[in-house]
């Protein structure tokens, strides 16, 4: 007798013992027919490893959060900058980026150079993907938030506002360092 069975998603006929009952399914697996019909071992048909689905999911959750912190970013546009401005209605640079961050669902710390030390996953200049913080000048004294596209948003100094910028040739020459928060 002859009994159909479907595993992952082939279908496979095998034969029933000649004692078995006709009315009950055989079940067999892939690679155990596999082994059966070759007499070697089958390749494992298991799912992709967990570290790689949570090295993707984990991913995908950064990205998400990384939406968000640059959304709230665009609505600062246009705030007055304000030396230890934390918001709302005026930002220095980390300010912008801590909340913007926070809105995200991240805590980080108050001032440029504690959140590159303690944001772990650093990046390039040319990984660098929307959401990302990137830091200025040799002190690591200025930060932007990098929203895609060869631009940033920032609050530059005082007399100035929040505003979006093109990263120009100077901005390559004073980077010093970029982070992805929320990973």
């Amino acid at each position: 007798m002859l009994t159909t069975t479907t595993a992952l998603g082939a279908t496979l006929l095998a034969a029933a013992p000649a004692n078995a009952a006709t009315n009950v399914p055989q079940r067999v697996t892939l690679a155990a027919s596999a082994t059966k019909a070759t007499g070697t071992k089958a390749a494992s048909t298991k799912a992709a490893p967990a570290k790689a689905t949570s090295t993707t999911s984990r991913a995908a959750k950064q990205s998400k959060r990384a939406a968000v912190a640059v959304k709230y970013a665009y609505k600062q546009i246009g705030d007055p900058y304000r030396y230890g401005g934390t918001g709302p209605g005026s930002w220095d640079c980390s300010g912008l980026a801590q909340a913007s961050w926070h809105k995200a669902g991240v805590k980080l710390p108050r001032t440029t150079q504690q959140i590159y030390r303690a944001v772990k996953h650093k990046v390039s200049w040319k990984g660098a993907k929307a959401g990302d913080l990137l830091f200025f000048y040799s002190g690591r004294t200025h930060v932007g938030i990098y929203v895609g596209h060869g631009y940033m948003i920032h609050a530059p100094n005082s007399g100035s506002h929040v505003k979006k910028v093109k990263l120009t040739h100077y901005y390559k020459s004073q980077f010093n360092g970029a982070v992805r928060p929320g990973y």
